[in-house]
C-alpha cells in the first residue's frame, strides 16, 4: 500500500511525504514513491499521525458486556484514530491471574481491528489485601498492573507492588484517591458543588496519594505512573518530583482540559467522573503540564456504562465518561488550534509517550517501524451526538458540542481497519 500526499507528523517535524508498506510495516517514506501499490490512499489534505495509543480504557469485557465488550470497544477505538488500547482490570471476574488476561487478548485477537493490551490487577480481586500474581499475568500478556476504581489503601502493599512489578519489568499505574477523605462525594468541592447541594471531593483526596506514591518511587528508586491527574496540586507534585529525578510518568484526560466542574450544576449524570472535573485553576495547571511535559500523555479514561447506570439521581450515578470517540477532537480543538501544543508534540503525548511508557511496539513513524497509522482532516468540523457512537456507552456529557479533527483511516499493521 502507499499512502499519498499525507502531511506526515514525524517524530521532529511535520513533512509532505509519501509512505510505502510492505507486510505490516512501514517499508519507505519519501517525498514521491513511483511504484504502483496494491491500494494506495490519496491523503491530500491529511495528516499522518502515528497510531494513537490509549493507555487506559475500560472494556468492561468479562462481566458487563452489557455496557462494552471488547468488540463494540475495539470499534469505537478505530473509530476514534486508536491502533493499540490498553484495558483496566475491574472487570467481573478481576483481571488478576493469567487466565482473564489470556481471554482478553485471545478475543481481542479473534476480534482483530486494534492491537489490546491487557492490565493486570495489583491485589487479588482489587481488594487492597494480597498481591495479584504478577509475574504469571505478565507471561499470559499483561502490559503493566493496576488496581484502577479504587486507590490501594496499604502503603506497604503499594511498596511490595512497585518491587515486585519493577523485578518483571512492568509499571504500577496508580488511581490516587483516598476514599476516607472523598467520603461519599460526587464532585469536585467547591463553589459549583455548593450551588448544585452536592457533596464535594476535595483536591486532596487525590494529591495525598499521588504524593505517597511519588515518595514510595523515590524510595526505592522504581518508576511509578500516575492514572487521569486531575488538580493543579497534582500537577506541581509531579513536576517537582521529576525535577529532583524521581521515575514518575503520569497521564490525564481531555474532560480535565476542556471544561470545568460548572458543568455539574446541569445535574446531568454524565458529567460525574472520577476524579472530578474540577475548577478552572486545575484546567489551567493541566494544560500547563501537557505543554511543557509534566503530564507525559493523553487518555481517555473511557468509561461506557448502560443507560440505566446514568439514568437516576446524580448521587446514585456511576461515575465514568464514554470518551473514546472523542478524544481526538478534542485534542485538536483544544490542544493543537489553541496552540498549547504543536503536532509533534500533540503525536507524542497521544502515540510515542504512551508506547514509551509501556514498552510497546509503535508510537513513531520510521522507516522500519510498524505501520500503525491514524490518517485525520484537522480543519473538519462535527458535533458531538452520543447517539452516534459505536461504544454501548452513550454516557457523554458534550452532546452538541462542535469539534476540530475528524478521523479518515485507521490502520493497524498496515491493514486499514477503520475508513470514515
Amino acid at each position: 500500500m502507499i499512502i499519498r500526499n499525507g502531511k506526515v507528523v514525524l517524530k521532529n517535524s511535520v513533512e509532505q511525504k509519501d509512505i510505502l508498506i510492505a507486510n505490516g510495516k512501514i517499508a519507505k517514506i519519501a517525498d514521491s514513491i513511483p511504484a504502483n501499490g496494491d491500494k494506495e490512499i490519496d491523503a491530500k489534505g491529511l495528516y499522518v499521525f502515528p497510531g494513537l495509543i490509549d493507555m487506559h480504557v475500560h472494556l468492561r469485557d468479562p462481566g458487563y458486556e452489557y455496557k462494552e465488550d471488547i468488540e463494540s470497544g475495539s470499534k469505537a477505538a478505530v473509530k476514534g484514530g486508536f491502533t493499540q488500547i490498553c484495558c483496566m482490570p475491574n472487570t467481573a471476574p478481576i483481571m488478576d491471574n493469567k487466565v482473564v488476561v489470556s481471554y482478553v487478548k485471545h478475543r481481542a485477537q479473534e476480534v482483530g481491528l486494534c492491537k489490546v493490551h491487557p492490565i493486570g490487577a495489583i491485589t487479588k480481586g482489587e481488594k487492597g489485601e494480597q498481591l495479584a500474581d504478577i509475574g504469571e499475568m505478565k507471561k499470559a500478556g499483561a502490559v503493566a498492573i493496576s488496581d484502577d476504581g479504587v486507590s490501594v489503601k496499604s502503603s506497604r502493599l503499594m511498596r511490595l507492588a512497585m518491587e515486585y512489578a519493577s523485578g518483571f519489568g512492568v509499571k504500577c499505574l496508580c488511581h490516587c484517591e483516598d476514599k476516607e477523605l472523598v467520603d461519599g462525594g460526587v464532585c469536585n468541592e467547591g463553589l459549583s458543588s455548593t450551588i448544585a447541594g452536592l457533596k464535594g471531593i476535595p483536591r486532596a483526596a487525590e494529591d495525598i496519594c499521588i504524593a505517597r506514591d511519588i515518595a514510595l518511587a523515590e524510595s526505592l528508586d522504581v518508576p511509578v505512573h500516575i492514572c487521569h491527574v486531575s488538580t493543579h496540586s497534582g500537577v506541581r507534585l509531579i513536576r517537582d518530583a521529576k525535577r529532583a529525578g524521581v521515575k514518575v510518568t503520569a497521564e490525564t484526560c481531555p474532560h480535565y482540559f476542556a471544561v470545568t466542574d460548572e458543568i455539574i450544576t446541569s445535574f446531568d449524570t454524565n458529567t460525574k467522573v472520577n476524579p472530578p472535573i474540577r475548577e478552572e485553576i486545575d484546567k489551567q495547571a493541566i494544560l500547563q503540564g501537557l505543554k511543557d511535559g509534566t503530564l507525559d500523555c493523553i487518555v481517555t479514561d473511557h468509561a461506557p456504562h448502560h443507560i440505566n447506570d446514568k439514568n437516576v439521581e446524580y448521587n446514585q450515578a456511576a461515575f465514568g465518561i464514554s470518551g473514546i470517540e472523542t478524544s481526538f477532537g478534542f485534542a485538536v480543538t483544544y490542544l493543537y488550534k489553541t496552540g498549547v501544543l504543536s503536532l509533534n508534540e500533540l503525536a507524542d503525548r497521544m502515540s510515542y509517550a504512551p508506547a514509551k511508557i509501556l514498552g510497546l511496539d509503535g508510537g513513531e513513524i520510521k522507516e522500519g517501524g510498524v505501520a500503525d497509522l491514524t490518517l485525520a482532516d484537522l480543519d473538519e468540523k462535527w458535533v458531538v451526538d452520543p447517539a452516534n457512537f459505536i461504544s454501548k456507552g452513550k454516557n457523554n456529557p458534550f452532546k452538541g458540542m462542535e469539534l476540530s479533527g475528524v478521523v479518515k483511516y485507521t490502520l493497524v499493521d498496515g491493514d486499514v481497519k477503520y475508513e470514515a
